[in-house]
């Protein structure tokens, strides 16, 4: 038989795009313009390409999925203030590679006013960016500073001749961001699908360790199960770290094998309509967990649970890793991992040797999503509905000689997805388990791999 598949979310509307690019618009000064460069294709090997992904803050605004693409935003223009330029429809190359949206696609497809394809961008664009004072472009972004490069030039020589161009650029990531902080319905379907295909990954995977196999063998198992539920695949690239592995926090080589009486850690989500999952869990290879783990386990687990409780408007990324950071430290003084006052190993960072990185970071179109965590540099951003975070608290213990034995070389990390809502949060990754009987409760379901 084969596996179940969910039901797929709707995507978003071209409305919702729509609406996105004029409260970006809105936000701007009379004689603006706004240039964001879609990805282009990144060769792989001679004439092999990586898989392509759309830049994040362009898929946002327009939705379209397709390489060399870019978005000029016009307020105020009267012939319409959004405008794409696409690849160029071309019989021969769209025989290889499957038919282009080209211009009169992309308006029918994405909503916007007027598109151009990329063989009239040249003359198109100098003419639409007339009378335009301010423009605002990603300035990391190397497309955009070869746009503005060119734009300016243009506006050099008009000065020559007496007329006037663009007279300066500005950052438009910050503007963007901001909005993509805050998730609108139809975007919480689709984090909520990434979410739920990554946990019926995280069980399958499991259902099916056992001492004997690889780690890769646990990573096929997670990537067969995002692209079976319609995923593109992983959101980032998987972990999976068995014994000492799991405390190398970026481990993603995923060769070694899966030892009898070993922990494994994964870190994996899903990437699904561009929205990612991220999930981490930690587990017996074997089935079941030793004393000096599920010790070690429980403090982080003690950690997680009061930081996803904490989760509500008004609290701040902050506020919620103190927290962690004190209730880590208590449970590593309860095992004889740090000495002294617990006061004094919180003031003096002493617990940095276990635990190493924050406790959350934002979660929509990239993993490490964008925005600020911070208003200013002495204000941290309360938290607001809408606001999709991770929390996940790990410790990693090194194989040192002043480590008691049964405790050294594991990395345990418990980490979920979780939205803010109007007056407390929801977890989007309840569906695999963390309490240690309902993952050896699971773990005895065995499947075949």
């Amino acid at each position: 038989m084969l596996p179940e598949i969910l039901p797929r979310p709707a995507p978003i509307s071209s409305a919702e795009y729509r609406s996105r690019r004029e409260t970006l618009m809105a936000r701007l000064p009379p004689k603006a313009a706004v240039l964001v460069p879609g990805a282009c294709l990144a060769t792989r090997s001679r004439d092999s390409d990586y898989p392509f992904r759309q830049n994040s803050d362009f898929y946002y605004l327009t939705g379209c999925v397709e390489p060399e693409a870019l978005l000029v935003l016009l307020p105020g223009r009267t012939e319409g203030e959004s405008v794409v330029f696409c690849q160029d429809r071309d019989p021969a190359m769209e025989a290889w590679n499957g038919i282009r949206l080209g211009a009169e696609g992309a308006v029918a497809t994405h909503g916007v006013d007027q598109a151009f394809e990329n063989a009239e961008r040249d003359d198109c664009l100098q003419t639409l960016l007339e009378g335009r004072e301010l423009l605002y472009l990603p300035l990391d972004d190397a497309s955009a500073l070869e746009l503005a490069e060119e734009t300016f030039q243009q506006a050099l020589a008009r000065q020559r001749r007496g007329g006037l161009g663009v007279q300066g650029f500005i950052d438009v990531a910050p503007f963007i961001h901001e909005q993509r902080l805050i998730k609108s319905d139809a975007e919480l379907a689709l984090m909520r699908h990434a979410a739920a295909i990554s946990a019926r990954a995280h069980q399958r995977a499991m259902r099916g360790a056992r001492p004997g196999l690889f780690e890769y063998h646990l990573q096929a198992e997670l990537e067969h199960e995002f692209v079976w539920q319609g995923g593109s695949g992983p959101a980032y690239s998987t972990i999976v770290g068995g014994g000492a592995n799991a405390c190398v926090l970026h481990y993603i080589e995923n060769s070694a094998p899966l030892n009898d009486g070993d922990l494994v850690l994964i870190d994996a989500g899903a990437e699904f309509d561009l929205y990612a999952g991220d999930i981490t869990r930690t587990f017996p290879i074997n089935g079941r967990f030793s004393d000096a783990q599920r010790a070690l386990y429980q403090v982080v687990l003690r950690a997680q649970e009061n930081a996803v409780a904490a989760v509500r408007p008004g609290t701040t990324l902050v506020d919620i890793h103190a927290g962690v950071v004190r209730d880590l430290t208590e449970g590593l003084v309860a095992l004889g991992l740090l000495q002294g006052d617990i006061q004094a190993c919180i003031d003096e960072q002493r617990y940095r040797r276990f635990y190493l990185h924050s406790t959350s970071h934002w979660l929509g179109l990239d993993v490490h999503d964008v925005g600020t965590p911070r208003l200013d540099p002495e204000t941290p951003r309360p938290l607001a509905p809408g606001m999709v975070l991770t929390v996940e608290p790990g410790l990693y213990i090194p194989a040192d000689d002043d480590i008691p034995l049964a405790l050294r070389g594991i990395g345990i990390r418990i980490e979920d997805d979780v939205l803010v809502t109007a007056e407390s949060h929801e977890v989007l990754t309840a569906g695999v388990p963390k309490q240690l009987a309902d993952i050896e409760a699971l773990m005895a379901k065995k499947q075949p791999v």
